[in-house]
């Protein structure tokens, strides 16, 4: 089947001129309509904070709006919200892939809305006692998807609908649900459109037919405030003369109320700059990309590789880092990246003069091993770097020795005597990690070095720094200045010891950069302290000690597989679990745990880096799926199906929860006694929910979902990455035919070539192996153009969705 995945990349930049007009602690939430799925740092007193964050996701639901909250951060009350930036979702293209400033809105209760409502609208010829022809409307309000939570619990919500006109109001409502996001109502109202002549109240009231013109249907949801004021949750309308004598259902999306508060001044509460990426793939059926991903994958062979498939589209992507992520890992699925990476390599050491600067800028081939060590090398960051980062950021020492950074009372030597411990710790677990370092690293590193030595035969170490500048610089040195980027942390470290680690990362640097201490480079360094610290590092088993640690990584011999011994981390983070026992409590059956994810198994822990207090070996798990929010009137809820009774687990957003269950079914994909069916809903009071058994051990009633892929450490799905690489050459068509154009003009003239400045900037080694590639490719996505099509309008087609 076909399927559409939403996949998003946000950095959030800065912010300026916010209000309260003083220096205060600030920090900015990203959220999917009111869900809350991400949070930047603290930026502690400043009226500019700099957030400087990236976050890539997967969106696993539908979402009308994207939001950006600023908040005030307090101590001993609720942060404060500032205002907002909110970005339609069919705007988001307008804005993505440049850097944008927005305006700060006011956050209004009115404007804050999501879900949808299911409607059955009608209108009815009704023939009164006297003969005479009126009309009546027929609105059946069945059901609503995906309300907002109020103060983190489900609402209580009800609606009203009404019949609104010139000069009339007519206003009916629905029961309360009891905590649910997704209430069913399945309540009918009647409403007397027009009236015949003769028709008489007390009230003397008349509508003529005409009036039907002016009429509308408005329904407004609310959650019932009981002792409080109740609150707004969207609004949807729909004009009478749409109707006319036709039945009409559908699903509308929650709209913000347009007499929403406008008196705010919104220039006055600042500005936020935002870089976004959105996109919206359809993937289809693998068959479809059989040619595009043969092309590509035999890219490596490909003489020269500038003739590539892969690397004509670095060249026409404006940023080459869209074309990296889903080419490295398509390559790494399908076990081609070492030959690409080699093969862009060799491109790149053509056009490098001096050894010293061997793999220093953002060429196709840096980015493709810094993509690699990402991907490949978490669970090799996690058991290197995690116990000496987790003694950093729990147990911190002082360790400043800028003097114009030293606090008052501070003393430059202890700070620098810190400093040193914690320098020589980290360095010491990285040189004594190369046991750890995954193959396919160590397999990069190899050919890396050798084509280094053979650029350059009469340097001596450029086949080591061709090695440490990726491995100490790209990957070493930048998770240990954000260790919670790489999964290291938890949360962000606060000012001062995200400035110890900052200072620990330009001292690793410097020692794992082959040759730096040997040639006395100390006078480079631009800060004086730095310079008095390494003065200390004036030994000589710092220099063996990296080159011995870069022979073993750069090394195609076999090592003691690690891995074996070790369970690979793969995910941890804080959910709430439903107690085990056998009584229901309400509220305190769910507590919140740290849970944690390996290749062996699966736990619960009171706090992080207590013991276990639950423990779910792999090869246990029967099933992982979604559990309906009807169990429990929760959100963002799954099950984990073992040998004992199923445990309940609430995410704290969707994103997460996806995670969660797309990294737990990977792990037990290939184990022997998987589910082939489930229970959607909870036991509870004698009988499943979802399909009123009453025996626990009934087997259930709905097929669990599909395979995963069964690798538990690269999570790559190949059509996916394959479809995107095809969108990319879809928005670059331009530059395609550009490319062709100049491969035909420098084939037809063979003299001294002076390229037009709009190709200029294109690599043309050899222009007819490239325009026969640039042929192959065109051919390709015109023939996914026409699939993509025929989908669109079958979709559209079948498509019955409410107004916008």
């Amino acid at each position: 089947p076909l399927q559409y995945l939403r996949f998003f990349f946000l950095f959030t930049d800065d912010a300026k001129h916010l209000v309260p007009n003083k220096m205060r602690d600030f920090f900015c939430t990203i959220n999917l309509d009111q869900e809350e799925v991400f949070r930047t740092q603290v930026v502690e007193k400043s009226l500019s904070p700099y957030f400087g964050e990236e976050f890539y996701f997967e969106i696993p639901r539908t979402f009308q709006w994207l939001s950006f909250y600023i908040y005030d951060k307090s101590v001993l009350q609720k942060d404060l919200r500032i205002g907002k930036v909110s970005i339609k979702k069919e705007d988001l293209c307008n804005y993505t892939g440049k850097e944008n400033w927005f305006m700060l809105q006011p956050v209004d209760s009115n404007s804050e809305v999501q879900g949808k409502v299911h409607l059955e609208l009608k209108l009815n010829e009704l023939i009164t006692d006297n003969g005479s022809v009126c009309q009546q409307l027929v609105v059946h309000i069945k059901e609503c998807h995906g309300l907002p939570l109020i103060n983190g619990q489900n609402c209580d919500p009800y609606a009203t609908v009404s019949l609104v006109g010139p000069s009339r109001n007519d206003q009916k409502k629905t029961k309360v649900k009891k905590k649910t996001s997704n209430p069913q109502f399945n309540e009918t109202f009647y409403f007397e459109v027009t009236r015949s002549s003769s028709y008489t109240k007390k009230s003397q009231f008349q509508v003529e037919e005409e009036d039907i013109e002016k009429l509308e249907v408005r329904v407004d949801l609310w959650n019932n405030g009981n002792l409080v004021q109740d609150i707004f949750l969207g609004e949807i309308k729909v004009p009478v003369k749409v109707l006319r004598n036709d039945s009409f259902q559908a699903w509308y999306l929650l709209q913000p109320r347009e007499n929403g508060n406008k008196s705010s001044k919104t220039d006055d509460l600042g500005s936020l700059r935002l870089n976004i990426c959105y996109t919206e793939d359809c993937v289809l059926p693998s068959e479809y990309y059989t040619s595009l991903r043969n092309l590509l994958l035999k890219s490596s062979d490909v003489q020269p590789v500038s003739a590539s498939a892969a690397y004509i589209l670095s060249e026409v992507c404006r940023d080459k880092y869209d074309a990296v992520l889903p080419l490295v890992r398509l390559f790494l699925h399908h076990h081609k990246l070492v030959p690409f990476v080699a093969a862009v390599a060799e491109l790149d050491l053509k056009d490098t003069q001096e050894a010293n600067t061997i793999f220093r800028g953002n060429s196709l081939a840096t980015r493709c091993v810094d993509e690699m060590m990402k991907i490949v090398g978490k669970h090799y960051l996690k058991v290197t770097l995690k116990p000496v980062i987790d003694e950093i950021c729990e147990s911190p020492k002082p360790c400043e020795i800028d003097p114009i950074k030293l606090r008052e009372g501070d003393n430059v030597e202890i700070n620098m005597e810190n400093l040193r411990y914690y320098v020589d710790k980290v360095f010491r677990e990285i040189v004594r990690s190369s046991i750890s370092c995954p193959t396919l690293m160590c397999d990069v590193f190899y050919s890396l070095r050798h084509l280094a030595a053979k650029r350059f035969p009469n340097d001596p170490h450029v086949q080591y720094s061709a090695v440490s500048s990726f491995v100490f610089l790209r990957f070493f040195a930048v998770a240990v200045v954000s260790p919670h980027t790489f999964h290291l942390r938890p949360h962000h470290p606060d000012a001062q010891t995200s400035r110890t680690l900052t200072l620990i990362s330009k001292a690793i640097q410097t020692l794992g950069s082959w040759g730096s201490l040997t040639k006395s480079k100390l006078s480079s360094f631009k800060e004086t302290f730095m310079c008095e610290f390494f003065k200390t590092f004036q030994e000589e088993k710092f220099t063996e000690s990296v080159k011995k640690f870069l022979d073993d990584v750069s090394s195609t011999e076999s090592k003691e597989p690690s891995g074996v011994s070790e369970p690979v981390h793969l995910k941890e983070g804080e959910m709430y679990k439903r107690a085990q026992g056998r009584t229901r409590i309400g509220k305190k059956n769910f507590k919140k745990r740290w849970f944690c994810l390996t290749s062996r198994e699966f736990t619960y822990h009171k706090q992080q880096d207590k013991e276990p207090i639950f423990t779910i070996p792999i090869k246990n798990i029967l099933a992982v799926e979604k559990l309906d929010e009807s169990s429990f009137n929760k959100k963002n809820m799954f099950q984990v199906l073992h040998g004992e009774k199923p445990l309940y687990i609430q995410a704290n957003n969707c994103v997460e929860a996806s995670e969660w269950i797309e990294a737990l079914c990977r792990v037990t994909r290939c184990n022997q006694k998987r589910l082939s069916f489930y229970h959607p809903s909870a036991f509870l009071n004698g009988n499943w929910l979802c399909c009123k058994a009453t025996t626990e051990s009934t087997e259930g009633c709905a097929r669990c979902t599909a395979d995963v892929p069964a690798d538990t450490q690269i999570e790559i799905d190949g059509d996916r990455e394959t479809e995107r690489i095809y969108s990319l050459f879809t928005i670059n068509r331009s530059k395609l035919q550009k490319l062709e154009e100049a491969c035909g003009s420098i084939a037809v003239y063979q003299g001294p070539r002076k390229e037009p400045d709009d190709y200029s900037n294109f690599t043309i080694e050899d222009s007819v192996a490239t325009f026969h590639t640039l042929q192959q490719i065109i051919d390709i996505v015109e023939k996914l153009n026409e699939s993509h099509e025929k989908y669109q309008k079958k979709r559209s087609s079948s498509a019955k969705y409410g107004s916008e």
